[in-house]
């Protein structure tokens, strides 16, 4: 049924400094990597070109829609802030519509604190649906970030993480590979 590999960018949600969010999201396209007949791309929001002079599609940075358009899901690396999610990440979603309809995503919340990032989860569903995109039902969540990777970046209990998010990655490539099949037999 499928012809080329899926392509499920890891989008980083976050563009500031320090961010223990970059280690999840890099571990996560490791993650990704490694399954057959899946690209990956990490996307980080701080290196976007997007304008905050103005929102939505009149500020759409033409390489951001293009990858968006290839991709077949998403995975959404998402810090906590105070309940809900960053804005810029809002604004960055926000230039893209017609690129994000009938794809998947998956959405991995980070946080200091013992949720993982629950909050902001709840708070993303809504504007995914609104969006066009179809969430997964599995969520991934990384509590006490802090605690989970030594300076470097690698993981300080690998086993734990890599179960958990293989469940999350079969459940984004079947739908992935599911809404692909839809959008090429249903034009």
């Amino acid at each position: 049924m499928q012809s080329s590999p899926l392509f499920i960018p890891v989008i980083l949600g976050t563009p500031r400094q320090g961010r223990q969010s970059e280690f999840v999201a890099k571990f996560l396209v490791e993650q990704v990597g490694k399954q057959d007949g899946v690209e990956t791309e990490l996307i980080d929001i701080r290196t976007l070109p997007i304008a905050t002079n103005d929102e939505g599609e009149g500020i759409k940075d033409p390489g951001f829609s293009a990858q968006m358009e290839r991709a077949d899901g998403l995975i959404i690396v998402a810090p906590e802030y105070n309940h809900g999610y960053p804005g810029m990440l809002k604004h960055v979603l926000d230039t893209c519509l017609k690129e994000y309809i009938h794809k998947a995503v998956g959405i991995c919340g980070v946080s200091a604190g013992p949720f993982g990032g629950t909050r902001v989860i709840q708070n993303m569903l809504p504007v995914m649906r609104e969006l066009g995109l179809v969430t997964i039902f599995y969520d991934l969540n990384f509590s006490n970030v802090q605690t989970l990777f030594d300076e470097s970046g690698k993981l300080l209990d690998p086993d734990t993480q890599i179960r958990r998010s293989d469940r999350f990655m079969q459940e984004l490539i079947w739908m992935s590979t599911v809404l692909r099949y839809g959008r090429q037999e249903m034009k």
